[in-house]
């Protein structure tokens, strides 16, 4: 599989985002209490999931809660500053494998026997990823620049107060608002996808608060290219 990043214009090989990955996985075994694995990145990635998820959801919570406390007057704080208005953190992936409905059908599989392992392995900033019955994304992580983890609430059947666009040329999408813990709407997604020559093409976008600093926007493009770079391996090759 070959895999092109485009970060504001600039294409990117998957070693350079797999750099990223390596010193992100340091930084969230520090977070969350755990030691860092050894072996191979793709070994490290496998056990620090497995590992996280071992915890379960209350110790997660427990161990992060001053980190959730926090992210969450913040958030309620920069989207009630910004009145609506977004900062559009935009990653895209070219892949030479895969059609993009096979791959957005995965994502979108909640029913899938590796699903939440498939969401926590994808980022070592993964803390916790599960979607209750009504289709409610519960997603804990820590966000491309910022010093401390976030709990957001992502509705994919909700896209109301999303301030990107819909590009016609994009055949999928998967949507939805953002909300924090006290059910305030703080941002969104807007992942779309479409056929190439060859594979397909995911253009990654996430919607934060105007008002938040640019280094939160920046990073985030690598925390982008990161997850669905390892989303896109584990649907066309497996996990293991």
């Amino acid at each position: 599989m070959d895999l092109t990043f485009i970060i504001q214009g600039q294409p990117y090989p998957l070693n350079a985002v797999q750099t990223w990955e390596s010193k992100r996985l340091r930084k969230a075994a520090a977070k969350i209490g755990l030691p860092v694995p050894d072996g191979s990145l793709e070994d490290q990635r496998r056990a620090f999931a497995d590992a996280k998820l071992a915890l379960g959801p209350d110790e997660i919570r427990r161990r992060l809660r001053r980190d959730l406390t926090t992210s969450d007057l913040v958030a309620a704080a920069t989207a009630r500053i910004s009145r609506g208005r977004r900062a559009m953190s935009v990653c895209e992936i070219r892949s030479t494998t895969g059609r993009a409905a096979d791959f957005v059908s995965w994502f979108l599989d909640t029913t899938r026997p590796d699903y939440e392992r498939s969401m926590i392995a994808a980022h070592p900033d993964h803390f916790l990823i599960r979607t209750a019955p009504d289709g409610t994304q519960e997603v804990v992580e820590t966000t491309g620049g910022s010093p401390a983890a976030s709990r957001l609430l992502i509705d994919y059947t909700d896209i109301s107060t999303l301030r990107s666009v819909r590009d016609p040329a994009y055949d999928l999408e998967a949507a939805g608002v953002a909300h924090s813990g006290s059910g305030l709407p703080v941002g969104g997604v807007r992942h779309q996808f479409r056929d190439r020559a060859g594979g397909f093409h995911a253009r990654l976008c996430v919607e934060f608060p105007q008002v938040v600093l640019p280094r939160m926007v920046s990073q985030h493009r690598w925390h982008l290219a990161t997850e669905w770079a390892n989303w896109i391996t584990f649907a066309f090759h497996g996990l293991d």
